[in-house]
């Protein structure tokens, strides 16, 4: 079944004509990534640029860094039997005349999220990354800031964590506790949900 939604998606043109308007007039391109067995959900915000060229969600800087945040490499985050990557909107929404990132379009999640989500009964971990993510699964209208310091709320089973962006360093470095205090039991919870498989894969490399 999974596999038939993956492929539905990745056929979607429903924003066509609204990325044809867009500063870099791309066409769309779907990056669906999950099957139903995984354990781990990464929820975000949508593709950018290099993740558009690619079709591999979080194959950029940001990706780097949000892999070292949940402590685990490329090799098992590519895995889609353990880990979904299921954003707001699965094209890369474009720059406005700035260059600035434009937001997910809505129609996206209309159209595709419950479909996702029912098939990802298997979900035992959903880290939700950036203010879009946060509010599109949580109904959040907070800030992204104190989203992520009230983290608690959500965890062990929902951790809820700022872009991955470098543009976002200098939040990390005014805000401590997310590297002393969330990170740690981040890591700690995603070994819990898939031990067997971090296992396997630090073997491989040793």
């Amino acid at each position: 079944m999974s596999q038939d939604l993956q492929q539905d998606i990745a056929e979607c043109r429903l924003c066509r004509d609204r990325f044809a308007v867009t500063k870099t007039a791309h066409r769309p391109r779907p990056v669906p990534w999950f099957r139903p067995s995984a354990r781990l959900l990464i929820a975000g915000q949508a593709p950018g640029m290099r993740v558009h060229e690619s079709g591999v969600p979080f194959d950029d800087r940001s990706g780097d860094r949000l892999r070292d945040w949940l402590g685990i490499g490329r090799d098992l985050f590519y895995d889609q039997a353990q880990v979904a990557c299921v954003p707001a909107a699965f094209c890369f929404p474009g720059y406005d005349a700035k260059g600035s990132d434009l937001p997910p379009p809505k129609i996206c999640a209309q159209t595709w999220q419950d479909r996702v989500m029912a098939e990802l009964q298997s979900v035992r971990l959903t880290v939700l990354v950036g203010g879009y993510a946060h509010k599109g699964h949580l109904g959040l209208r907070t800030g992204v800031t104190e989203t992520v310091r009230n983290w608690r709320d959500h965890a062990p089973d929902v951790f809820v964590l700022p872009h991955p962006s470098w543009r976002n360093t200098g939040w990390i470095r005014k805000n401590p506790w997310f590297e002393a205090e969330l990170l740690p039991q981040l890591r700690a919870r995603i070994t819990e949900i898939l031990q067997p498989d971090i296992a396997a894969a630090h073997n491989a490399q040793v």
